[in-house]
């Protein structure tokens, strides 16, 4: 019988792993989140978002336009607009904070008001810059 050496093993074991990580990824896709599938609609109420939250009023209403898009949600925290960004997998981040994700764009608005710890949200105003 003839014996394989080390290369010859290393290529066999590294082509099963591919193989099988292959295989994972692609049925650990959710049937909606499949590639190019758009991401769900924001569900948020007609009338919009209204409430008071640690003591800071919350408004989120879905954009008619504007910067943020036909159907995007509009966040103001005491009447200051929060800026709300969607990533590609369906999940939210604000300017507050950038790192941690969020499932809807109210927990997003939660999230930063407890994270602003009782500091003005200070508007965002962009400047335009001559050349």
């Amino acid at each position: 019988m003839k014996k394989i050496n080390r290369r010859q093993a290393l290529g066999i074991t590294s082509g099963a792993a591919i193989a099988l990580g292959l295989t994972a990824c692609k049925s650990s896709k959710a049937p909606d989140q499949a590639a190019g599938a758009p991401a769900s609609p924001v569900s948020i109420p007609t009338g919009g978002i209204d409430e008071v939250y640690e003591g800071r009023r919350i408004q989120i209403t879905l954009g008619a336009g504007g910067h943020h898009g036909v159907g995007m949600p509009t966040i103001k925290i005491d009447g200051n607009e929060l800026h709300l960004m969607r990533n590609a997998d369906g999940t939210w981040v604000t300017v507050v904070n950038h790192y941690e994700t969020f499932k809807d764009p109210i927990s997003a608005a939660r999230a930063a008001v407890r994270d602003l710890q009782g500091a003005a949200l200070v508007p965002f105003v962009a400047k335009e810059v001559k050349l």
